[in-house]
């Protein structure tokens, strides 16, 4: 019998960056900005970097594949915004996310 390798879910490490400060929640605008979800504060691309990220894969459906990005923007404010990704990808959210510094993590490389 082969050990399967225990995933974790994406609500233990949201809950763990959330411990580390990142306590934002962000979502793309229409007009291809970073905001806040109150939106009062939006941002550029470059205006934010991606410090972290993490990839989920559904257990028993492939479609369930979800990415969570772990930002900084230049005021400091420190969040996540997450996206499926493959085929129900949000365009606005990758196109973000694709002119974002990084801090050495190939994103470009999505299934």
């Amino acid at each position: 019998m082969e050990d399967k390798e225990e995933l974790t879910p994406l609500s233990a490490v949201l809950k763990d960056v959330r411990k580390e400060g990142y306590t934002c929640d962000f979502m793309v605008h229409e007009d291809a900005r970073l905001q806040t979800m109150d939106g009062k504060q939006s941002f550029s691309p470059e205006q934010v970097r991606i410090v972290n990220f993490y990839r989920f894969e559904g257990e028993s459906d492939p479609d369930d594949m979800a990415i969570l990005y772990v930002l900084e923007t230049n005021t400091g404010l420190k969040g996540t915004i997450s996206d499926a990704y493959g085929t129900y990808s949000d365009d606005r959210v990758e196109t973000f996310m694709k002119q974002v510094v990084d801090l050495g993590k190939n994103i470009d490389k999505r299934v």
